[in-house]
């Protein structure tokens, strides 16, 4: 075996080590009781910081679950930070999530239950879930969407976003929505300009209103919105009081939308 191969061979030993050094460490971190005591025993002379670390060896060799018990205890510790913190980030954004009056709302307006998609179209995730909100709006009269155009995908989906914005001005965001996820291409200019003759918008008064600041400044805010709740990929959800990433099935969302429900949200 050459010298290379023996410290190969070495390495997932030495990365072991230093994992379980590290899980150690957050377990000794963690347990006030037991880092107080040593530090008490070494101050008070009864034993040296190497007598200390061989008996913390000693112990983490006798008894491994600690380990285990170190990282459960540090996810639980974890998920309730990120639960708070999401908590706190949507209380804070309520009326730019919920009640932004630049973002088209779909299903009942004065429903129960809100949720909000932030998308892309050129997104095959996003046209995937497309058929499942869809279907959730027409099994809940009570459901509320608030769709939030999120165009990270390149120009041509800037572009798209812009027309929806635009078409909302016509009174035909809902159908203009849906007509540009029945694209089976990638939705370019030319696909949405074709898209838009298609479904009788004013073609002069979309170019126009696509130029307006608002319609730019809207597509930003929702840019901004998404980064400050740490949405980062399409399509993202915002249930109540969750932020669901990702694609999901009808199942999962009406399970989302009956929680929130609950929850009186």
């Amino acid at each position: 075996m050459t010298s290379k191969a023996k410290q190969a061979g070495r390495l997932p030993s030495i990365a072991l080590r230093l994992f379980l050094l590290a899980v150690f460490g957050g377990a000794f971190l963690l347990n006030p009781g037991l880092q107080g005591a040593g530090r008490s025993a070494i101050a008070a002379g009864e034993m040296s910081q190497s007598e200390f670390d061989q008996r913390v060896h000693n112990y983490i060799l006798a008894h491994p679950e600690v380990l285990v018990e170190a990282l459960q205890s540090l996810d639980a510790r974890q998920r309730a930070a990120d639960a708070a913190a999401t908590k706190a980030a949507l209380s804070k954004r309520a009326d730019d999530l919920f009640r932004d009056k630049e973002s088209p709302v779909g299903g009942n307006a004065q429903g129960d239950v809100t949720v909000v998609e932030f998308f892309d179209y050129n997104c095959p995730y996003c046209r995937q879930v497309a058929p499942v909100i869809e279907q959730a709006v027409a099994d809940d009269p009570q459901l509320r969407i608030v769709y939030k155009e999120f165009p990270i995908l390149g120009p041509d989906s800037l572009f798209a976003a812009k027309a929806a914005l635009a078409a909302a001005r016509q009174g035909k965001y809902g159908e203009f929505h849906k007509a540009l996820y029945g694209v089976k291409s990638r939705v370019t200019e030319a696909v949405v300009m074709k898209v838009a003759a298609g479904i009788g918008l004013d073609m002069t008064r979309l170019k126009s209103d696509m130029q307006q600041p608002d319609i730019e400044g809207s597509i930003s805010r929702n840019a901004e919105l998404a980064q400050a709740l740490g949405i980062t990929g399409t399509p993202g959800f915002v249930v109540g009081d969750r932020i669901f990433p990702g694609a999901t099935d009808l199942e999962t969302m009406k399970k989302l939308i009956e929680q929130a429900r609950s929850a009186g949200k």
